[in-house]
């Protein structure tokens, strides 16, 4: 059953209630008595835990070529089919 966050709006008095979705929203303030109690627009918190497909699907992926790949500097087969420019060309 979710909570519903109620304000009246003639006193101020704020509460939180268990309800279940079906029920029909309360109107009577129980601090004053006034009929200006009103559900609250509220932000849903949830917390992810366990191993769903949150940490499995999402979780870390392949590496990336470039990091695969060495350095052109450093004179690896990767410099030749990268077509990379010699150390002896630099400027």
């Amino acid at each position: 059953m979710p909570i519903y966050a109620y304000k009246c709006g003639s006193c101020g008095h704020a509460k939180d209630v268990l309800q279940k979705m079906s029920d029909a929203p309360l109107t009577a303030c129980p601090a004053c008595g006034a009929e200006a109690f009103s559900k609250q627009l509220t932000a849903p918190g949830f917390q992810l835990k366990g191993s769903g497909w949150y940490a499995t699907d999402f979780k870390g992926g392949s590496t990336s070529q470039a990091a695969a790949a060495p350095a052109c500097d450093s004179g690896g087969s990767a410099c030749a089919a990268a077509g990379c420019p010699s150390a002896s060309a630099e400027v």
